[in-house]
């Protein structure tokens, strides 16, 4: 779990979850980068995947020691996951989600803002970057090898949607800024 902010005046900011086996990256979009946000998001994932889907996939969150995540037993809530922290200053602990923010800054450089973004933009985007195949998957591409491991109806409810190999953008076309 990590955080991708857009330029310093913009106040929303990217919540970023990712699958290691799957390669699969998962962002939600917060209006500010507080503790209260990252809870909300984590709150409003679990309401739409439902408490055992969201245990299932989540039991174990590992992030960084950055401000939005100084609540772990709010994060933790009733026992559906476990939050685990980085040592400081060793990004490489979690170097997978670090370079899946590549993807992120195709589409949306560094000093962009995501004020003029929706979640819906967002799933978009996750939708474009997980569809990208990757030599590292044997040439599959995220969502088919989520697809293979969990099933298509998790990423129905995530609104993450398959787009074929030539109708892929990763450049700031997808969601130009306003």
């Amino acid at each position: 779990m990590d955080t991708v902010k857009g330029c310093q005046d913009s106040s929303k900011v990217l919540l970023t979850l990712f699958f290691p086996q799957a390669q699969l990256l998962l962002c939600r979009i917060r209006r500010y980068n507080t503790a209260r946000s990252a809870l909300t998001a984590i709150d409003n994932l679990e309401s739409v995947l439902g408490k055992e889907i969201f245990g299932m996939l989540f039991p174990v969150l590992l992030s960084d020691n950055g401000s939005e995540f100084s609540d772990p037993k709010s994060l933790e809530r009733y026992g559906r996951t476990k939050i685990f922290y980085c040592d400081p200053m060793q990004s490489n602990q979690k170097a997978a989600i670090e370079k899946s923010h590549e993807f992120i800054r195709m589409v949306r450089p560094r000093g962009t803002s995501f004020d003029n973004l929706s979640q819906t933009d967002i799933d978009l985007m996750c939708s474009h970057i997980n569809s990208y195949r990757r030599k590292s998957l044997m040439g599959k591409c995220p969502i088919e090898v989520f697809e293979f491991l969990f099933g298509d109806q998790i990423l129905n409810k995530l609104n993450i949607q398959k787009i074929e190999a030539d109708k892929i953008i990763l450049t700031p076309r997808l969601l130009p800024a306003h």
